[in-house]
């Protein structure tokens, strides 16, 4: 892992990009982190990586554990059924 100010980045970004394929660059700006830059390998990765940050995905999946431990299940027949019934 490296670290780099925001001005280091901005003027050797082709270098860091590299770096970044060595592992996670942590970005700082004042002396704090403020962001990663990471490299991405495949399409997959970068869905996942996407995905990990989501917060609509993240309200989806606690709402549907509660339901889950609430007792609320759905089989796989009857949710594709629904699905259908809206589209």
């Amino acid at each position: 892992m490296k670290i780099a100010s925001v001005a280091e980045i901005k003027s050797k970004f082709s270098e860091y990009i590299n770096e970044s394929k060595k592992g996670a660059v942590v970005i700082t700006k004042n002396g704090r982190a403020t962001a990663v830059l990471l490299s991405v390998t495949s399409d997959d990765q970068l869905e996942q990586i996407l995905l990990s940050q989501s917060l609509m995905l993240k309200k989806i999946l606690d709402k549907s554990e509660k339901q889950i431990s609430a007792g609320h299940k759905t089989q796989h027949k009857e949710f594709w059924e629904e699905i259908n019934k809206r589209h």
